[in-house]
């Protein structure tokens, strides 16, 4: 039993090791995000950070990113239905009922089989992409991507494949109205993010060449608009960035990269929610330096990230009720209520963020958007001031992000 303690206790030192392995930042108000000093990285936040869609508008959220020196956002679908909704209750409220004469244009050029009322939603989104796209060429704010387009490779169902291929082309529609024109043809200036299946195993195949498939024929349909393919830690088949790399590989297409999410990363194989510790112990931490040292030998050409993006794991009580769902994974639980903005160590943030973050910054000598994706609890608050709050958050998380970078 002593030998039992003591292992148990190595391993809470081990994971303590990582809290106190750099500096904690004092606050500042100032709104500037330090990008001089750190020029190939783009800070970005994904707009369901800023609170929830039935909550919180989306123009309260772009006010807030412009506010708070922040260049982009990772556009989340929720928010672009509550734009569409609320166009579609002002023409309600008008007596206009199907919206502007554009839209019933748009209406009329989708498939019969669609319903009614699908083709009047999907409709309004049309208009909703036009709005937000001013909204934010209005702020400056580039939209780097739309997201996440869940549950879409390695379906088993026919009909449920086919499905989602028609809603998929629907939002290839609004990614490229979302998108900049001025780039490049040949070049999409956003993605779509496709997170890996988490739909029942009897619901879907891990066949690695129909994965790869299914992947491929999202590439062909989107070009030049880019596909985002991440590996969620609770993935049923695709869990690890190394599996998401070789369905890419497999796949084989210009326009198709990797996401890579530090959260996710270092949540399947270093942390564990429910143990004491919060940590795998040193089982984890191996694990985890054995991972990233592959990351930067396998993915050589940093150009096929087409998304980064940053965020810290909540130290939880591990009988919290999230953590014990029936049918879900305590990843799934951990990740929807106690995400963290980067280097908010003093909110509870545990991950050894600055050793993912080096190697997927640094070591990957990556350039481009680094975003901070951020599901929580507290995105559910109703008081107004969450967003500016949150991306003020944000902003602080990116300075410290920077100093970390520059002293390490």
């Amino acid at each position: 039993m002593f030998q039992s303690l003591m292992r148990a206790l190595a391993a809470a030192l081990n994971c303590l090791s990582k809290l106190s392995s750099g500096r904690l930042f004092s606050l500042s108000t100032a709104a500037s995000t330090d990008t001089d000093s750190c020029p190939g990285w783009k800070p970005a936040v994904a707009t369901v950070s800023l609170g929830v869609a039935s909550m919180h508008s989306f123009e309260a959220k772009i006010d807030a990113v412009a506010k708070n020196g922040l260049q982009g956002i990772e556009l989340f679908y929720d928010d672009l239905v509550q734009v569409a909704h609320a166009l579609r209750e002002e023409d309600r409220k008008r007596g206009r009922g199907q919206g502007s004469g554009e839209e019933i244009d748009r209406k009329g050029e989708v498939e019969e089989e669609e319903d009614e009322e699908e083709a009047t939603a999907w409709a309004y989104e049309i208009t909703a992409a036009h709005k937000i796209r001013e909204l934010c060429q209005q702020r400056k704010i580039a939209i780097i991507s739309l997201q996440p387009f869940r549950n879409y490779e390695g379906i088993l169902d026919p009909t449920e494949r086919a499905n989602r291929i028609r809603e998929l082309r629907h939002w290839i529609e609004l990614a490229g109205i979302l998108g900049d024109e001025e780039k490049e043809k040949d070049k999409g200036s956003i993605s779509i993010l496709i997170p890996s299946s988490f739909l029942p195993a009897s619901q879907t195949t891990g066949d690695q060449d129909r994965l790869a498939a299914d992947l491929a024929l999202a590439a062909d349909l989107a070009f030049p608009t880019r596909i985002a393919y991440e590996a969620l830690a609770w993935g049923t088949h695709v869990h690890t960035w190394e599996r998401s790399w070789e369905v890419i590989r497999r796949a084989n297409r210009g326009n198709l990269g990797v996401c890579l999410d530090s959260f996710n990363i270092a949540a399947r194989v270093w942390a564990d929610p429910r143990a004491p510790t919060g940590c795998r112990g040193a089982d984890g931490a191996q694990a985890l330096e054995q991972s990233l040292q592959r990351l930067v030998r396998e993915i050589r050409d940093p150009a096929r990230v087409f998304a980064m993006q940053i965020a810290d794991g909540e130290r939880v009580d591990p009988a919290a009720p999230f953590l014990h769902l029936e049918d879900q994974s305590p990843l799934l639980g951990w990740s929807r209520n106690a995400r963290l903005f980067p280097f908010e160590e003093e909110r509870g943030g545990y991950l050894p963020i600055r050793q993912v973050t080096d190697v997927l910054l640094r070591g990957l000598r990556y350039r481009g958007w680094v975003s901070m994706e951020v599901f929580t609890r507290t995105t559910h608050d109703a008081r107004p001031s969450v967003p500016e709050e949150h991306a003020a958050r944000a902003g602080e998380a990116w300075r410290r992000m920077m100093a970390s970078l520059r002293d390490s």
